[in-house]
């Protein structure tokens, strides 16, 4: 596994920062936010890209890209895959975003200017943009020639690339698969048309503060931006190699609310089939489900969509003996990377026996009564079981099921 989170570089980093309920949100600092309502953000700090790929390599790819390809060195490195190319013949990549290449569109749109001087357009524009660009470049630095491509469905993506993972080695198309998802938004353009939507959270002088999911308080998400990747086995061709198996993948569900562009079902019938779906598919009974990690936005009423769908779903277990965490509350939401590093998170969970808190959480919501881990890491040896939601714009609904290693 490797991460790129506004929490850190590297996948201890990350760990170490949720256990201890520390922030990633600040002031924005990419760019002046001017009159934008929302002058926060949960950036990515210390990110040197030419140090990591060369100046000239680094030109030719957009941040997101970056991000993904940094976190692939790490989660490659960890995995210790072998160099045969036979075996890597074997191996893909599917790299998940919400939105891709936005920078570059956005850089070059300003760069061309009212007087269309299309000419000056860098002949990277189009491969620097592509929503394919990450996994093409993890494939070309690894020598991965199985099933590469890409997944994008809003803040579903990265759990939508865990799903077509699975189904790849499922289905006999790969041994392993580099999967995951990266983003990089935190840009005027971005910004301003969620300011316009008026989703995101106006806390600008408690920035800190600003992402608290499950909370009466809430006023709305904090973009984040980075990645996270993991490498995905088939479990005898991991055991064969003697791998490193943090976790296992059990399955997933996914369904669509047919409801609205941008708004969560009210009666939350998309999120509750995704999650049942991906009970069944894995024959996980609901009791056996120890913890959640919410897609928990800090929105009104994605909030209590989901918390309401989870009371739907698990009965009586939601209210003893479920616990449910949104770890967006530090990290932000990285859009289409969220399921990624949200999917660490529920692995080293699992491993560690460690529940990483909802921070932030003060004013408790009548609407929302579930056990949400407020403020404070909680000790769990016994957790054997962990699901991860992930929800997007235009109704997308994915729930993915980890299980712990049991040699």
């Amino acid at each position: 596994m490797g991460a790129i989170t506004p929490l850190g570089n590297s996948r201890a980093a990350f760990w170490e920062a949720l256990q201890a309920g520390r922030s990633g949100v600040g002031p924005i600092t990419a760019f002046e936010p001017g009159k934008l309502t929302t002058k926060i953000a949960a950036e990515v700090k210390g990110f040197d890209p030419d140090a990591l790929f060369g100046r000239r390599d680094a030109r030719r790819m957009d941040r997101y890209a970056q991000f993904a390809l940094a976190a692939a060195r790490e989660a490659m490195a960890d995995a210790n895959l072998p160099e045969d190319p036979d075996v890597r013949e074997q191996v893909g990549a599917i790299v998940g975003t919400g939105i891709g290449g936005i920078i570059t569109v956005e850089n070059t749109t300003f760069e061309v200017g009212p007087g269309q001087k299309w000419d000056r357009i860098s002949p990277f524009f189009v491969p620097m943009l592509m929503a394919n660009a990450a996994s093409a470049q993890v494939s070309m630095t690894y020598g991965l020639k199985g099933p590469i491509f890409a997944v994008s469905s809003a803040c579903a993506s990265a759990n939508d690339a865990f799903a077509t993972a699975y189904d790849k080695i499922v289905l006999g198309d790969a041994i392993a698969v580099v999967t995951g998802g990266s983003e990089a938004t935190v840009i005027p353009t971005a910004m301003g048309g969620f300011c316009s939507m008026k989703a995101m959270s106006t806390r600008n002088d408690d920035y800190a503060h600003a992402s608290r999911p499950f909370d009466k308080e809430r006023d709305g998400f904090v973009l984040g931006e980075g990645a996270g990747i993991l490498v995905l086995e088939e479990r005898k061709f991991a055991l064969q190699r003697g791998a490193t198996i943090y976790a296992e993948l059990l399955g997933y569900g996914q369904s669509a609310d047919a409801y609205h562009i941008a708004q969560p079902d009210p009666e939350s019938r998309g999120v509750i089939l995704a999650m049942r779906r991906a009970l069944e598919r894995t024959g996980v009974a609901p009791e056996s489900v120890g913890y959640i990690n919410a897609h928990g936005t800090s929105t009104p009423l994605g909030d209590l969509a989901e918390s309401q769908a989870i009371e739907r779903v698990f009965g009586a277990h939601a209210h003893a003996g479920l616990a449910v965490s949104s770890t967006k509350s530090m990290h932000g939401h990285l859009l289409g990377a969220a399921g990624a590093i949200e999917g660490i998170a529920c692995v080293l969970a699992l491993q560690d026996g460690i529940i990483p808190p909802t921070t932030n959480y003060e004013v408790p919501d009548p609407g929302c009564t579930l056990d949400y881990v407020p403020n404070v890491a909680r000790k769990a040896p016994e957790l054997r079981i962990a699901m991860s939601n992930g929800f997007g714009f235009g109704g997308h609904n994915t729930s993915v099921v980890f299980a712990k290693h049991e040699p």
